[in-house]
């Protein structure tokens, strides 16, 4: 059967080394953390300004200057620390975070990476996505295989526009693990009870086992 969002945030959070700088992004990469030893191994970076950041705090113990960019409260750990937009954005740009984890629409068999606008839909602005795209050294994008509508999101190429181009590596699913290998995508795992078929089926790339 299909994995969970929490089945995919923990299948996600394999692919996180230790020592590595990490940024989740918005949604469902943000549940990615809970699967994540506590042991200081992974530093957690936000793009508002925050390298070291911490779990959610418990009610009552929320402070309104921290939080994320999805405007949610955390925490910070010991030995983190808060910097302005400018020096983060830096550290983006210049190669320093290790690993992103983003959402996603849709995602081409090329790598490239649409993220935040469905035409004629409303649009929030693209935020820190397309320099997170660009600048991570490795991006994996958390997604559902298809939309509401069934609907594929992997895709021979993007229809909605781009965030990035020939930026992911990787894809977990609901339905398997699969590479960006250029011409298609390659299946690297399957969830449980998922078929091969299933999987080429409910993707608009070729798919290669």
């Amino acid at each position: 059967m299909p994995w969970s969002k929490q089945e995919m945030a923990e299948r996600a959070a394999r692919e996180i080394q230790p020592g590595s700088i990490v940024n989740l992004g918005i949604g469902l990469p943000t549940l990615v953390a809970d699967y994540l030893p506590d042991d200081g191994s992974v530093w957690f970076h936000s793009e508002n300004g925050l390298l070291g950041m911490g779990p959610f705090p418990l009610e009552g113990d929320e402070d309104p200057q921290l939080i994320n960019a999805g405007k949610q409260t955390v925490t910070v750990v010991p030995g983190g620390s808060c910097f302005d937009s400018a020096t983060s954005f830096a550290m983006i740009r210049g190669g320093h975070v290790d690993l992103a984890v983003l959402g996603a629409m849709q995602v081409a068999m090329n790598g490239d990476l649409a993220n935040w606008s469905i035409p004629g839909g409303k649009t929030m602005g693209i935020g820190g996505a397309m320099d997170l795209a660009s600048g991570a050294k490795r991006l994996i994008v958390v997604t559902r295989h298809v939309t509401k509508d069934g609907a594929p999101k992997l895709l021979e190429r993007c229809s909605y526009p781009l965030t990035a181009t020939g930026c992911v590596h990787r894809v977990v699913t609901d339905l398997a693990v699969l590479d960006v290998v250029g011409d298609g995508f390659r299946l690297v795992e399957l969830a449980p009870e998922v078929t091969e078929a299933q999987v080429i089926e409910a993707t608009g790339a070729p798919v290669r086992g």
